[in-house]
């Protein structure tokens, strides 16, 4: 590399330097949206004010007909299986996986994925079906969600 060419990169990292030291000098612009206040703090940002229920439904039922038409998943589990990947690969017609669950052991009744309920297997009309036994108290429903 020749002189000339290491000055004029010395000076270009020297200006670089100076216009960082520069920019970290300034304060802090305001982010998009967020008030300032004037006259007496020098600019700080101001927090916003927490929200009101302004309806006026505290204390009051809420109408939960909104709700009432969300559809959700509902899966009856039977039993679970691990299995290696090998052996998953080898599954064919009439193969017969174990499940972990024993015979009358109840099933489980899940809506997206969170138990709600056991129950048993029942035919109607040769159909399956699921007669359900215990029912999960909505507040354990909720304890075991955290």
């Amino acid at each position: 590399m020749s002189e000339q060419n290491s000055e004029t990169g010395m000076d270009d990292w020297g200006a670089a330097m100076a216009e960082q030291a520069a920019v970290e000098a300034k304060p802090p612009a305001p982010a998009a949206g967020a008030k300032t206040a004037r006259n007496g703090n020098g600019g700080t940002p101001v927090a916003p004010q927490p929200l009101h229920d302004e309806a006026g439904l505290a204390g009051e039922d809420v109408n939960l007909e909104v709700v009432l038409d969300i559809p959700v998943t509902l899966a009856m589990e039977i039993g679970r299986a691990k299995l290696p990947i090998r052996n998953l690969l080898q599954l064919n017609q009439g193969s017969v996986v174990e499940l972990e669950r024993l015979v009358g052991e109840p099933m489980d009744v899940l809506v997206n994925g969170t138990l709600i309920a056991h129950g048993e297997v029942v035919v109607i009309n040769e159909k399956y079906g699921i007669r359900l036994t215990d029912v999960i108290s909505p507040a354990e429903r909720v304890r075991k969600l955290r």
